[in-house]
């Protein structure tokens, strides 16, 4: 299986490290970009770049398309070579089936993947949804390549994955943003700038532990750590009486809604 990445940014080199460190010849690999810089980073994998994106998919098994949203139908276009016997992999956000589709050759099997930031540090969640040219073969393809950077799940309509967007593409900043604010507060209350960083990053690192190696609800871990009339129950209520809950739903659906008018934006019209 050979893969050849359209564009050599941030997320198209995690996936390419992890997949050296998963086991993949170098030799498998080859990746295009514009820029020398981005080249340069491909090439300290020991994995072949190009400036041309035709030359890099000529003999590729599988091609994944990691473009910026904006540029994607232009790139794609221009891929004349591309034929139907190769796998699709779009990680470009917001382009949807239909408009990947129109740019590539009729009964072409497309992957269109919703990863978030955390692939950067091999942590990452993506979501992935296949047309029906997709075959079992291309399946275990795709999340081959995902998996190389974190977790995979695959849901049952494309639409679902506006609801990725706002719940784990967007979700990084939202816990950094809670994040900035504790250690903010943190150091108002007098703690030293480098303690209240730390005391934040490592409760966040180990309350996601927790959640993960769990069996109980959320709901319920949060009642465990909870202590009637306690520090806790002190803070919580203030924050459920600010609305917090109000708040994170109408920010979620905010992201779902704007994904939704991403992809007709990028799209083809």
């Amino acid at each position: 299986m050979t893969i050849a990445f359209i564009g050599a940014g941030n997320m198209a080199i995690s996936l390419i490290r992890g997949l050296v460190k998963n086991g993949m010849q170098s030799s498998e690999l080859v990746a295009a970009d514009p820029s020398d810089e981005q080249r340069a980073k491909a090439q300290e994998l020991g994995i072949r770049a190009e400036a041309n994106n035709a030359r890099a998919v000529s003999d590729a098994d599988i091609i994944v398309v990691a473009v910026k949203p904006q540029i994607a139908g232009q790139v794609l276009k221009a891929l004349t070579t591309v034929t139907s016997s190769q796998l699709v992999i779009s990680v470009a956000a917001g382009i949807n089936l239909d408009s990947l589709q129109a740019w590539l050759p009729r009964d072409q099997p497309i992957v269109r993947c919703m990863p978030n930031t955390p692939a950067l540090v091999g942590a990452g969640m993506t979501a992935l949804f296949a047309n029906n040219k997709v075959q079992a073969k291309h399946l275990a393809a795709a999340e081959r390549v995902l998996q190389a950077a974190g977790e995979v799940v695959w849901v049952p309509n494309e639409e679902l994955l506006d609801a990725v967007t706002a719940v784990s593409g967007s979700g990084p900043a939202y816990f950094f943003l809670l994040m900035e604010h504790m250690t903010n507060t943190g150091i108002s209350l007098g703690l030293d700038p480098e303690t209240s960083r730390k005391l934040t990053l490592q409760t966040a690192f180990g309350a996601s532990l927790m959640a993960q190696q769990s069996t109980e609800t959320l709901t319920t871990l949060r009642q465990n750590v909870t202590s009637p009339g306690g520090t806790t129950e002190a803070a919580v209520n203030t924050m459920l009486e600010l609305g917090m809950a109000e708040t994170i739903e109408s920010a979620l659906r905010a992201a779902q809604q704007r994904s939704v008018q991403l992809s007709k934006e990028f799209g083809d019209s």
